[in-house]
């Protein structure tokens, strides 16, 4: 087979491999878009909340990620910061941990199966509810959790969290 004809089949394959994973990237894409959207009917899919008594209104995501993480143990005030998080298997705990933590929760919990061998630390208390996040993050100071969209947040203040 002469070389020129070889090189022109070769990159009409390249093109089309290239054509099929543009249209592929652009269908994930759209399907993300319209995720979120849906999720809830226009009701956020989960929300940040922290002790009434906090002065703050809104957060970075990357003091969130840092506090749930315990990479930061204090509020800017010097108060202790408790986070509490939901049950391992709690959709919205999945949500908040790739929006807010930017991890799996298996990731998640390799990252403190890792920090508790190496004696770093421990995990955030796990709850099995919205209704019992509320209560402890009412009943702490400095706690910060997180709820489903729809769910009452009682005496606690909602913080918005921005990028």
């Amino acid at each position: 087979m002469p070389k020129q004809r070889r090189v022109r089949e070769a990159s009409g394959r390249g093109a089309a491999r290239l054509l099929r994973r543009t249209v592929l990237a652009c269908f994930a894409l759209a399907l993300a878009a319209a995720l979120p959207a849906r999720a809830g009917d226009g009701a956020p899919e989960f929300r940040v909340i922290a002790h009434p008594l906090r002065p703050e209104s809104s957060v970075e995501r990357s003091f969130v990620a840092d506090v749930f993480l315990k990479n930061v143990t204090r509020w800017p005030n010097e108060e202790a910061a408790r986070p509490v998080d939901q049950r391992l298997d709690a959709e919205v705990r999945r949500r908040f941990s790739e929006i807010v933590l930017r991890r799996s929760v298996a990731a998640v919990k390799t990252y403190w199966q890792q920090r508790i061998f190496s004696g770093r630390g421990v995990p955030p208390p796990e709850l099995e509810s919205d209704q019992e996040v509320v209560a402890y993050v009412e009943a702490h100071p400095g706690a910060i959790g997180y709820i489903s969209g729809a769910a009452p947040h009682g005496k606690t203040k909602v913080l918005t969290v921005t990028p």
